[in-house]
């Protein structure tokens, strides 16, 4: 069983930076992928950015690229997302999930590959 513990989260300006961690319990951490997902109010849930346990990233969702950056710390057993250039848009809950094993060739933006998720963090972009 894999505990997910967001934070990080908050009230930033646009245009400002804010950096989310996923704290994991457990002592595995490294055989799983990792990935982050947000849902706005009244939105389906969204993907975001997913990290092999090996820290290849084969996929980040376009609204993101170039702005945020997923990576993960296999020794403290965490995940991060570090979020630049933010924007009205990107206020969302924010949620990680974890999936073990798979591949690069594995579809990763599919949410229903994930085995466990935290309860998500708010992030909340103001003009």
């Amino acid at each position: 069983q894999v505990q997910l513990v967001e934070s990080g989260g908050g009230l930033v300006q646009a245009g400002g930076s804010l950096r989310l961690s996923c704290a994991t319990s457990g002592r595995t951490f490294s055989r799983y992928t990792m990935g982050w997902f947000r849902q706005a109010p009244g939105k389906e849930r969204e993907f975001v950015s997913a990290i092999l346990g090996s820290g290849e990233t084969p996929y980040s969702a376009d609204s993101v690229k170039g702005r945020f950056t997923i990576s993960r710390d296999n020794a403290k057993n965490t995940l991060y997302l570090q979020m630049n250039s933010l924007k009205l848009e990107d206020t969302a809950v924010y949620c990680c999930a974890a999936a073990y094993g798979g591949s690069r060739y594995t579809n990763w933006r599919n949410g229903g590959l994930y085995d466990y998720w935290g309860q998500g963090t708010q992030v909340t972009v103001s003009s």
